[in-house]
């Protein structure tokens, strides 16, 4: 028998193959030779397997996984109330609660059309982080976030509808009043940032104004959103889509059919230009713009209260405007809660706070468009139920000391 023979039919062949064997194996579970490595010899990749809350990954999963979950709360909804007695079942039957809850399926597909035409989107702008991201046995797929994507879907009603426009125009109009005071032949010459701009009709409207306007949002929830009108794949004319964007919460509705009304979006049809650009990232990475002394202006709506750290982003905001520059803010002070916020600070300390920055903030003497004010506004609100949740937020305008 010859030695070649002999090593066919012996042990130490298979001790030679076990390893190719389990080699090609991880290639099907993980899909890529790197992650192989990165699993042996413990990869940056594997360390970090969870991606964060707001992040591309993320956020692209929830909308890719809203039918599925929506329908996962309604199957309970219709749990809950075949739980109860026969009697009170056929009450609720006479009722027409049965064919609510048909409604509530309806409209699940309605916002579902929106949702998955996001996911795809974000699938084609983003295919080499959305490629195979999580996939296989070792790496568990990503637990969409219902609660983030119905807020966005009802950012599309108050940022770009006909029904969001009563709210729009109390909070959007002191801080373009100040805008509209700079000389129209400057404006093109003139940097605005726009940070926490959510799905960006405030930025917008700044560029429509002619300023070089930032868009700024960390938030890929909102980030992937906002693409879904600026893409011509998606949008392509005013009111193209149809949401029902309250027909999650029972709570407070005066009737059923406001409860599941329609709402149609875009009013108008926003498109990047020189004018308006994103900046998709952590507000605290931004940079004064190229070739400048910083920003002209930093328009905080609704901002600075998300703030972990107030002391870090209002120091942070000083340093990118330019001497003289102005920084514009209109919002509550609700802060993170549980003790996450590193200072939960009140308005006067905010006050105070600027003016220790290097700030000269404008008080009752200014001329009107420059004063502080008291604004009661709503936000994302629904306006036919029968609850309102009111802020009194705060207006006010700060120079950048020379």
């Amino acid at each position: 028998m010859s030695s070649f023979h002999v090593f066919l039919t012996s042990d130490y062949l298979l001790a030679s193959l076990i390893p190719l064997v389990l080699f090609v194996l991880s290639l099907l579970i993980l899909g890529n030779p790197k992650d192989v490595l990165e699993v042996i010899f413990g990869g940056s990749r594997t360390r970090s397997a969870v991606p964060g809350h707001f992040s591309l990954q993320r956020a692209a999963a929830s909308y890719a996984q809203y039918t599925q979950l929506a329908r996962g709360e309604l199957s309970t909804m219709r749990k809950s109330y075949g739980g109860m007695s026969w009697a009170h079942r056929r009450i609720g039957y006479d009722l027409g609660y049965t064919k609510k809850l048909a409604r509530l399926e309806e409209s699940i597909q309605v916002n579902g059309m929106v949702a998955s035409s996001i996911a795809r989107l974000a699938k084609e702008e983003f295919p080499e982080e959305m490629d195979g991201a999580h996939s296989g046995l070792l790496r568990p797929p990503i637990a969409g976030d219902l609660g983030r994507v119905r807020e966005s879907l009802k950012h599309f009603v108050r940022d770009w509808s006909q029904e969001g426009c009563g709210e729009r125009e109390k909070i959007f109009g002191p801080i373009l009043a100040v805008l509209r005071e700079a000389d129209p032949v400057m404006r093109a010459r003139m940097q605005v940032l726009v940070p926490g701009a959510g799905l960006g009709r405030l930025a917008w409207e700044i560029s429509e104004l002619g300023f070089r306007t930032t868009a700024n949002e960390l938030s890929f929830f909102m980030n992937l959103a906002s693409r879904f009108l600026l893409s011509e794949k998606t949008t392509q004319r005013p009111n193209q889509h149809v949401l029902q964007p309250f027909s999650s919460w029972f709570s407070h509705q005066r009737t059923t059919d406001t409860l599941f009304r329609s709402v149609s979006f875009p009013d108008v049809v926003p498109r990047l230009s020189d004018h308006l650009v994103l900046a998709e990232k952590d507000f605290l990475s931004i940079r004064p713009p190229e070739g400048s002394d910083g920003f002209d202006f930093v328009v905080t709506l609704f901002f600075i209260d998300t703030s972990l750290n107030v002391i870090e982003t209002i120091e942070h905001i000083h340093s990118l405007l330019r001497p003289g520059g102005q920084w514009i803010n209109l919002g509550p002070l609700l802060w993170t809660g549980g003790g996450q916020a590193a200072v939960e600070l009140s308005l006067e300390e905010v006050l105070k706070l600027a003016e220790m920055l290097g700030f000269d903030v404008s008080d009752d003497h200014a001329p009107q468009h420059l004063r502080p004010r008291t604004v009661e506004c709503e936000y994302t609100a629904d306006q036919t139920a029968m609850m309102k949740w009111l802020y009194q937020a705060e207006f006010w305008v700060a120079t950048k000391r020379l």
